[in-house]
């Protein structure tokens, strides 16, 4: 009998925010898949250990996702972690394959997932508490309210026309481009928060557009609303 591949959002960096299913099928997993050549670099991985330390104890399979527009090498890694995994669903073992913040949400692991399920192997996904729901949390605000649409925008694409759509925008992935973003969240007038490294021991909280540092980290995150005057 094939075994069953399990993507695992283990959130988006507080480990006391994993959910139960998530401790669960840690628990009940033969294998664990790291998406690092390191797991002990592996921030999801750092992250679950906090909240089950017998995790070291797994055997574990890592998994290089480099970071490249090179749709060939981007191809050819997810080809070649989809094939790790699958010798060991071909033994009949359980894998959990660990992610950060929400398998579903701008996450590498679900390209693989989407392979190993073509392949004709059991596949599962246990959601984790995405970014955008914790940093709203850390910013002791509500995301979106009322009629208010609600718009996930990878910003280092797009952001000057994501800025003029309604409702709330959530800005994520900005990297190199956050100078940019600074700017025209500061010439837009919007009601700005973000949270650097949610949840880690490195976490930083900005209220404003003119306090977000134009050097903020990958694992930035920013919330903009329409001026409170135009909000129904």
């Amino acid at each position: 009998m094939k075994g069953t591949l399990v993507g695992v959002g283990v959130g988006p960096g507080d480990p006391e925010l994993l959910t139960l299913k998530a401790m669960k099928r840690m628990e009940q997993c033969d294998v664990l898949v790291v998406p690092d050549a390191d797991k002990g670099e592996s921030t999801a991985y750092k992250i679950a250990l906090q909240a089950y330390p017998e995790l070291a104890q797994k055997p574990t399979v890592t998994v290089r996702m480099p970071m490249t527009h090179d749709m060939a090498q981007w191809r050819a890694s997810h080809r070649a972690a989809a094939d790790q995994i699958e010798k060991q669903l071909d033994a009949g073992k359980m894998v959990v394959f660990l992610t950060l913040g929400d398998p579903t949400v701008y996450a590498t692991y679900i390209y693989v997932h989407k392979m190993v399920e073509s392949d004709g192997y059991p596949t599962e996904i246990v959601s984790g508490i995405p970014s955008f729901c914790a940093a709203a949390a850390r910013l002791n605000i509500g995301l979106a309210e009322g009629s208010q649409m609600l718009h996930i925008v990878p910003s280092s694409h797009g952001i000057t026309q994501a800025l003029k759509m309604p409702g709330v925008k959530v800005l994520m992935k900005a990297g190199s481009k956050m100078p940019q973003v600074r700017r025209e969240l500061m010439e837009s007038g919007m009601e700005v928060g973000m949270v650097e490294n949610c949840g880690m021991p490195q976490e930083h909280v900005y209220r404003s557009a003119e306090e977000i540092p134009e050097n903020a980290g990958y694992f930035s995150l920013i919330i903009a609303k329409d001026p409170a005057k135009g909000r129904e």
